[in-house]
């Protein structure tokens, strides 16, 4: 499931995919994907593009949060969560920083 998120992602061109395990670390889902679209249009049309492939490939039905205002989607698609913002949006929560170990995080905010 995660591998099938990340690459529709990805050839949807959502920009800067951060995949983060959370096995032992929360109980929440297994995996955590991060990435942005360039503009509120594009946040809720990743939101919406994924979540009907979930449905059509897989039977996965997602629940959604937030596509209406476009600035931060959440994707809930059970073993993974996904969360689309749009760039500044993602900065200012800097969820990476939250879920990240240090050292990855460090790295992640230098190549930024």
């Amino acid at each position: 499931m995660l591998d099938f998120v990340t690459h529709a992602l990805d050839q949807e061109k959502a920009e800067d995919i951060v995949t983060i395990d959370l096995r032992g670390k929360s109980q929440i889902a297994d995996f955590m994907v991060i990435c942005s679209g360039r503009s509120s249009r594009q946040v809720g049309a990743l939101a919406e593009k994924i979540s009907d492939l979930l449905k059509q490939q897989h039977g996965v039905l997602t629940r959604i949060e937030g596509k209406g205002q476009g600035d931060w989607v959440l994707m809930d698609a059970g073993d993974v969560v996904v969360h689309i913002f749009r760039p500044e949006v993602r900065e200012f929560y800097q969820l990476e920083k939250m879920w990240l170990p240090t050292d990855e995080a460090a790295t992640k905010a230098t190549k930024s």
